[in-house]
């Protein structure tokens, strides 16, 4: 049966929640390769994406969309089949997401630091029919590591590659016939977003077209966001952040203009900023501190950035305080998870609010709850862990039922690790993790990965793994080993070497290390962190001073 809302109406039957959500008017009968249909219609020829030397309208973007969307037909792809999509900011990025999403190909977005051990978990989590990968960026040659990984995962058929110069080139799909486009389901799968991976191997996270155009539309409407938006995607826009809050979409849906940097550093979004006249971007902490500290030497004119978004990580307070006198801009402090809920503070917020907290949740269909260790609800102004469930918060993660069996409540609130408490006025303020993990510059490093190998390592009796606050980065990761031999004791380069020959990407790498021969307890018997980071600050400052 049929169900109109708002002149809208539904062919796909719902139930639960989902039917729910669609019948208060939160969700929409509408695909995301729909939406740029609209999208292109309504701003037809304003300038819809930059790339380098390259500059889309909507209708250019609709059409390559189009197009692309036939070849990844007539190259054998189907609705329902998954492809790992690992691209830098670029244009390719945005018109590939979009062909995939008009014919219902299910995109799993990779972050373009990840190498062979990374994207073979993904693999073994969605059974990919396909990988789209560039020729080569930041001097990494990723054909190279995708044909491994096509060798290794027969799911794998074709190899797709944004360049000109190798026989998969994603280019060539731009040349095939007109074809019928299947009919999509809105409020099925749309998109695989990474998890922040706090166990290991991150998890997939399912989108549907629906909540995630939710996401995005609000979210353009919470910051604000108009056609004179214009939006520097600086982190990599396979992130969450960066991909829908607002972000490229929501930038685009209001008819701005999305301008891609292909590394998030102020060398090159300062410039940018300068050509093309920004006026919003989004940045983790450290990244901020850096642009912060680039300031004092750089001469760009950036007078046009009025609002910087800042997520991914706690902002400490004197930092935020230096956003408006530094950079010119407004801050906005941002806390949310792909998994969906989203908070902002507001543009309209006292200042007071927009430096000590990170904002009150997007939506009024969004449902919080603050418990305790036994799930029982904290008192006012206590914090506990977040649990939440809305319009756009998923309801499992992508193949994992046992574990969403733990990360979830049996009512479908979701329990999302982060320890926060809520202030008088409604805003939420981040107070730490509930699990182990640390947040190195934005990228989520879980402690459980990356201990167990180096507990193979011949020259390794036991080792742990702190998070040591570190003014650029956020957090560092330093390890502390017990040696199997006092008479060979390991490097930090041994380390690092040891783990980029398993595929350990640079990141996951230990920042610091440190050799003991015994382990400080707590009362209790376990082995006392707090006691190992702070040893781990006391030598990295003498080791400054000598």
């Amino acid at each position: 049966m049929n169900i109109e809302n708002g002149g809208e109406t539904l062919q796909w039957p719902l139930a639960g929640r989902q039917k729910a959500y669609f019948e208060a008017g939160y969700l929409r009968p509408k695909t995301l390769g729909d939406w740029l249909t609209t999208w292109s219609e309504q701003f037809e020829n304003r300038t819809a994406i930059v790339d380098k030397t390259e500059r889309y309208t909507f209708s250019r973007l609709d059409e390559q969309a189009t197009q692309l969307a036939f070849g990844f037909l007539n190259a054998g792809l189907k609705p329902g089949d998954k492809v790992i999509v690992q691209l830098p900011n670029c244009i390719c990025f945005v018109t590939a997401l979009f062909a995939m999403f008009r014919i219902g190909v299910i995109p799993v977005l990779a972050m373009p630091t990840q190498r062979e051990n990374d994207i073979a978990a993904l693999c073994e989590q969605c059974n990919p029919s396909a990988y789209l990968v560039p020729e080569k960026f930041l001097g990494f040659n990723y054909v190279a590591m995708a044909e491994k990984i096509k060798s290794a995962f027969s799911s794998i058929k074709t190899l797709f590659v944004d360049g000109v110069s190798e026989k998969h080139s994603a280019l060539s799909l731009l040349n095939c016939s007109p074809t019928a486009l299947p009919n999509i389901n809105p409020f099925e799968l749309a998109l695989l977003l990474l998890s922040g991976g706090t166990t290991g191997t991150p998890k997939l996270i399912p989108r549907t077209h629906s909540d995630y155009a939710f996401n995005f539309i609000e979210s353009s409407k919470v910051c604000e966001f108009s056609s004179s938006t214009v939006y520097l995607a600086a982190l990599p826009a396979a992130h969450n952040f960066p991909l829908g809050c607002p972000g490229i979409f929501g930038t685009l849906h209001v008819g701005g203009k999305v301008v891609m940097s292909r590394t998030p550093g102020s060398d090159e979004a300062f410039t940018l900023i300068e050509q093309e006249k920004v006026t919003t971007t989004a940045l983790v902490p450290p990244l901020l501190k850096l642009w912060l500290s680039s300031r004092e030497w750089d001469k760009t004119n950036i007078d046009t950035l009025s609002l910087v978004q800042v997520g991914g990580a706690k902002l400490d307070v004197e930092t935020a305080k230096r956003v408006a006198p530094e950079l010119g801009s407004e801050l906005q402090q941002v806390f949310g998870m792909a998994e969906g809920l989203l908070c902002y503070t507001r543009r309209s917020d006292p200042l007071d609010t927009v430096l000590k907290t990170q904002g009150c949740p997007m939506s009024c269909a969004d449902e919080i709850k603050l418990v305790d260790g036994d799930g029982l609800q904290v008192a006012d102004g206590e914090a506990g862990e977040l649990l939440t469930r809305g319009p756009y918060t998923i309801r499992g993660y992508f193949n994992a039922d046992s574990h969403n069996a733990i990360a979830f409540t049996h009512d479908g609130f979701y329990k999302s690790g982060d320890i926060v408490r809520k202030t008088p006025e409604g805003n939420y303020v981040v107070e730490g993790r509930v699990k182990e993990q640390i947040n190195r510059a934005g990228e989520k490093i879980a402690v459980s990965e990356i201990e167990p190998l180096l507990n193979l390592f011949e020259p390794i009796k036991e080792s742990v793994i702190v998070a040591i606050p570190d003014d650029q980065l956020g957090e560092r990761s330093c390890v502390f080993v017990t040696s199997a031999n006092n008479e060979v004791l390991p490097t930090l380069n041994d380390l690092r070497t040891y783990l980029r020959g398993l595929g350990v990407p640079r990141y996951k790498q230990p920042d610091q290390l440190e050799i003991t021969t015994h382990w400080p307890l707590t009362s209790v018997g376990k082995i006392d962190k707090k006691a190992l980071v702070a040893i781990a600050q006391s030598n990295m400052l003498k080791s400054q001073k000598s």
